[in-house]
């Protein structure tokens, strides 16, 4: 069972940054590419980044030049860097792998962009 825990979510202000991990127990975690999803209240959870095992990335177009997904092969983590916070970016926000075999998924953190 892979874990997958994620942690930097908190309420912040419009145009304002948060940087958001993502830790994984899974073996091999290297070869996986990964993705940051969110789910809106009242909404499904979408896939809005996501990063090869090369490093190549990609992103919807809601979040395009506003973040950044990274990751750290030895410590097996993938981050999100989030800056020109808008509102609309309220969500819980998850990681796991952008393959259709998903691991579980973790508890996910909350973002909240509010004045």
């Amino acid at each position: 069972q892979v874990q997958l825990v994620e942690s930097g979510g908190g309420l912040v202000q419009p145009g304002g940054s948060l940087r958001l991990s993502c830790a994984s127990s899974k073996k091999f975690f290297s070869i996986y590419s990964m993705g940051w999803y969110r789910q809106p209240p009242g909404k499904q959870r979408e896939l809005i980044a996501a990063i090869t095992s090369g490093g190549s990335t990609k992103y919807v177009d809601s979040v395009k030049g506003r973040f950044t997904i990274s990751r750290d092969n030895a410590k097996k983590t993938v981050s999100l860097q989030m800056n020109s916070l808008k509102p609309e970016d309220t969500a819980v926000y998850y990681c796991n792998t952008d393959r259709d075999d998903k691991w579980d998924w973790g508890q996910g953190t909350q973002v909240t962009v509010s004045s």
